[in-house]
């Protein structure tokens, strides 16, 4: 029994004792884990870059995702690639979301030149030189190119409308509703005055816990009437401002709209348009100068917005649009119509015509452009070679590592557009030690040539984001020695 008790004391002893006395000499302690985890978290972000590495380029490949649901997304846009794919790893998670934000931030991808460029990476490349000059003009409308600093892309409203073609997008300077027009009966207003309500066009609702019985005909024709006559005097004051376009704010009440109410605004010559989503109040009243009216008391002639014509259009047999033009205080805003034969190539074209939009943002914010092709990172990379050089140890180690990262995006361009990238990369490497500073991958001729001269650039503020975020994500994940899952 006594030997029992010490056997057992010093199993204790060694297992707690250590700990007591501050020491770690008789804890267990896994030395190779945190080699284990780093090199867990390097490989899960080299996954999801390999992710999306085909689709680097003019030449770049396309990825067909299927959701949940088995709805098929069509692209090469990296963002979505990366948001709509079930990353599990959290290192993965980390590099996958430095992506989609350092992208919303920027907002990738100065002109007419750039943004077609980056429109050529896309499914609806061939309709490129139409959708790159409505990019740059609509931008152009919204600010003041000579003293703007930034572009605020919600003054840009894109309005997908399946039907068409490709060359049946068109910029309109004004407003553009998808929801049709209420009461056929007047389908077109010059000179429009415009209202917009919150409210209910109906008879009022008791509360639930309240009834009403009619108990004979009498009564039954006396509720008809008052509700006739209330409606009526609702339209009147409506009228009376001088309105002639009433939109109406979605209402989760079925009957927001009573037909008789719209009946009354047909007869006053009142064109309607009911459903208004909520997310678009604020763009509609930028737009018209309208103010939103939450109650029938409040709606007054001041309240309204003006334009010189309000009409109905419709779109060779896919459908009608409402079109609000000529508005009489502009708010400097402007409606992008994506029109397309499916909702593929609708949602696609509205990622090209967005990702265009931020091209010319991004070159707005910071005025300087640089070469393409890969120039840039080659430079670069035989700039941080030679200063690797002077330096030693670690050091020098660390700075020719990232040196050789650079050279990945010339390979990768050069891969996807079919070139040998071991050739390509030495030859643009010794290209750029003779002092040929803009030398880079073209892709069109499918070699190596003065990319200046072909005018393939890029924003300056681009690769210096993509630099910055890179390398902090990178920090962040060599930094990381344990991971702890908690409940």
């Amino acid at each position: 029994m006594p030997e029992n008790a010490s056997t057992k004391g010093a199993f204790l002893n060694a297992a707690t004792g250590n700990r007591n006395h501050g020491g770690n000499r008789g804890s267990y302690q896994d030395k190779d884990k945190p080699a284990q985890i780093r090199f867990s978290n390097i490989s899960a972000g080299k996954a999801v870059a390999d992710a999306v590495r085909t689709s680097l380029g003019p030449k770049g490949m396309d990825k067909m995702i299927q959701d949940g649901k088995g709805d098929v997304t069509i692209t090469n846009d990296g963002a979505t690639i990366l948001k709509q794919m079930q990353v599990l790893h959290p290192a993965a998670k980390m590099v996958s979301n430095t992506y989609i934000v350092g992208k919303e931030a920027l907002q990738l991808s100065p002109w007419s030149m750039l943004s077609k460029s980056l429109l050529l990476l896309q499914v609806v490349s061939q309709y490129s030189s139409l959708l790159s000059p409505m990019s740059v003009e609509a931008v152009m409308k919204v600010i003041d190119p000579t003293t703007a600093s930034s572009v605020d892309l919600r003054d840009i409203k894109i309005v997908k409308k399946l039907g068409g073609t490709i060359d049946d997008c068109e910029l309109v300077e004004g407003l553009v509703l998808t929801q049709r027009v209420a009461n056929t009966g007047v389908t077109r207003v010059e000179k429009a005055k415009i209202g917009l309500i919150q409210f209910c066009l109906s008879a009022p609702k008791t509360d639930m816990d309240n009834q009403i019985v009619v108990s004979d005909y009498t009564q039954m024709d006396r509720v008809l009437r008052e509700e006739r006559a209330y409606i009526l005097n609702l339209v009147k004051q409506i009228k009376k401002t001088g309105c002639n376009v009433l939109l109406i704010q979605k209402s989760i009440l079925r009957d927001a709209l009573s037909d008789l109410a719209l009946h009354f605004l047909n007869k006053m010559k009142i064109m309607v348009i009911k459903d208004i989503e909520r997310e678009d109040i604020e763009f509609i009243c930028k737009t018209i100068g309208t103010k939103p009216v939450a109650h029938i008391d409040q709606f007054t002639g001041d309240m309204l917005g003006s334009a010189e014509l309000a009409e109905e259009v419709n779109l060779n047999g896919s459908g009608k649009l409402v079109k609000i033009t000529g508005c009489a205080s502009p708010g400097k805003t402007v409606t992008i119509v994506v029109r397309g034969s499916n909702k593929l190539v609708i949602e696609e074209a509205e990622r090209s015509i967005h990702d265009a939009l931020c091209v010319v943002r991004c070159l707005v914010k910071k005025r300087a452009l640089i070469a393409g092709g890969g120039a840039p990172e080659i430079e670069l990379a035989l700039r941080l070679n030679e200063y690797s050089r002077i330096l030693s140890g670690m050091e020098s180690y660390c700075v020719r590592g990232y040196g050789e990262a650079l050279e990945i995006i010339p390979s990768t361009l050069a891969e996807n557009a079919g070139l040998n990238p071991i050739s390509t990369v030495t030859e643009l490497r010794n290209r750029h030690a003779q002092g040929e500073k803009t030398a880079g991958i073209n892709v069109r001729k499918g070699g190596i040539s003065n990319i200046l001269e072909e005018l393939v650039v890029q924003p300056l503020l681009v690769s210096i984001s993509a630099l910055t975020l890179a390398t902090e994500t990178v920090r962040s994940i060599l930094k990381i020695d344990d991971v702890v899952n908690t409940r």
